[in-house]
């Protein structure tokens, strides 16, 4: 079996091709269970943030894996393969192993060390944990990389300075008027970036923040933190008249403001430009409001590379949080490695407990006279006997199943003990799957070679 991620993310696709492949929160249960129903898919994890969508999932065979998980995303976001198959890229196994622990360690966002992605991905492994999509492999896998991520920011000094989209969102709306002071902005949304995005603002001296959101008590609920003034988004474009900037990060699916709509907003104030800041992935207003005279509008896009300062000092401690990662992963796959000795071990035990009662019951048949004292003494005795015999043999083939010669080890082990017919049988008798159980099939050393990019070159895995 193999590990993939398929995806596409900031550095390669543009906002416009990233937006069209945006799973709602709400349709991530639905698109999971078709992603299961996908050929060759034993588990299976979806990452979406407004700057990737990823598709982490373990397969039966590498042969055509790719075109089974194009076919998904043709079929689930209605768009022609040969529209996004230039923007995708695809790792296997020790490479995708790399990369989502890159990921939770905010090494691959744009803004390297923020601890957003963290969240985001710890999310997408619960819900596809709650939809029954995960197994023994993502079970593991993706609790490793959790823990990785909290390791990386809570022993180095990554995150430590002031980097984020919203941070950076605000430090454009800077470059463009120098300072905030007497200034007034729009913020649409009112979620985790929006109060972020309102915490720098009001940091930066911004006179007044109108905190604009579908439901008035959230928008209510965030304006009071810093005493704004909370809005509809229907009652927003009634605003747009007074304020000098608009930043949006809502998670409409659809544009909350139309170019028209910003167009006969401008009219009612010739004399003083607008300048918008959209961070949403789809985004919120409409691109042709960029068309409109006095209007200046931003994406997420050009917020790459605002806070360059900064990142200097975040590559730096980057480099000590590799060496985690390449620790964590020589962890991983030396579990992996040894997840094929599980069931031959517990054959083995079973074996010999089987001999251990056999034995028992025709030894205390054979001296009916002995008293219940005495029959405890026996099987103590006896069992401590097994055990010590079992002891070494079991040691030693969890050591020679992390070997290069892991799989031959295994095979001899079963023939020497003569368990290959006991395995076949608790095969038979269960209902697990052998990604579930770790019990029908165990991964060959071979499999983790190194890998091979299908789709269009992602570029290295790191910043």
């Amino acid at each position: 079996m193999h590990i993939i991620v398929v995806g596409l993310n900031y550095r390669t696709a543009p906002v416009e091709v990233r937006e069209q492949f945006a799973f709602a929160e709400q349709d991530l249960p639905a698109a999971l269970h078709q992603l299961m129903n996908t050929k060759s898919v034993l588990e299976g994890v979806l990452v979406a943030t407004c700057n990737r969508t990823e598709i982490y999932v373990v397969v039966d065979r590498l042969h055509m894996c790719g075109y089974f998980i194009r076919n998904f995303l043709e079929q689930w976001f209605h768009v022609k393969s040969e529209h996004f198959a230039q923007h995708m890229y695809i790792y296997e196994d020790e490479q995708a192993i790399a990369h989502l622990f890159r990921v939770t360690c905010g090494l691959d966002s744009m803004v390297i060390g923020e601890t957003q992605i963290l969240g985001q991905v710890r999310n997408a492994f619960l819900t596809a944990q709650a939809e029954g999509a995960t197994g023994t492999w993502f079970n593991r896998l993706f609790k490793q990389a959790v823990t990785l991520g909290k390791r990386a920011h809570s022993e180095t000094s990554i995150g430590e300075s002031a980097v984020s989209v919203s941070y950076a969102a605000v430090e454009l709306g800077k470059r463009i008027f120098g300072a905030f002071t007497g200034k007034k902005v729009l913020i649409l949304g009112a979620g985790k970036m929006s109060e972020l995005t309102v915490k720098h603002l009001y940091t930066s001296g911004a006179a007044e923040v109108i905190v604009a959101n579908r439901t008035l008590s959230r928008a209510a609920e965030l304006a009071e933190k810093f005493s704004g003034t909370p809005s509809t988004l229907e009652d927003a474009l009634k605003h747009l008249e007074e304020v000098d900037i608009v930043i949006s990060s809502t998670g409409a699916t659809g544009y909350v403001l139309t170019a028209d709509q910003v167009a006969v907003s401008m009219k009612r104030r010739p004399s003083r430009p607008l300048f918008m800041i959209d961070i949403a992935v789809p985004r919120n207003i409409d691109p042709g409001a960029a068309q409109v005279q006095g209007v200046f509008l931003y994406d997420i896009d050009d917020l790459e590379g605002i806070v360059e300062s900064n990142l200097e000092m975040r590559r730096s401690e980057a480099a000590k949080i590799d060496v985690m990662i390449a620790e964590e992963m020589d962890d991983f796959q030396l579990w992996l490695k040894t997840l094929g000795v599980r069931p031959v071990i517990r054959a083995l035990q079973d074996k010999s407990n089987g001999i251990y009662e056999d034995t028992l019951d025709s030894l205390f048949k054979k001296l009916p006279e002995l008293d219940e004292h005495q029959r405890k003494v026996i099987g103590r005795l006896m069992k401590s006997v097994v055990n010590q015999m079992l002891h070494d043999p079991i040691n030693v083939i969890k050591e020679l199943s992390g070997g290069k010669q892991g799989n031959e080890a295994l095979d001899y082990f079963t023939q020497i003990f003569a368990l290959q017919e006991l395995m076949d049988s608790g095969q038979e008798g269960g209902s697990s799957s052998p990604v579930q159980s770790g019990i029908q099939e165990r991964p060959s050393v071979s499999e983790f070679t190194v890998p091979k990019t299908v789709f269009a070159p992602a570029g290295v895995l790191g910043g």
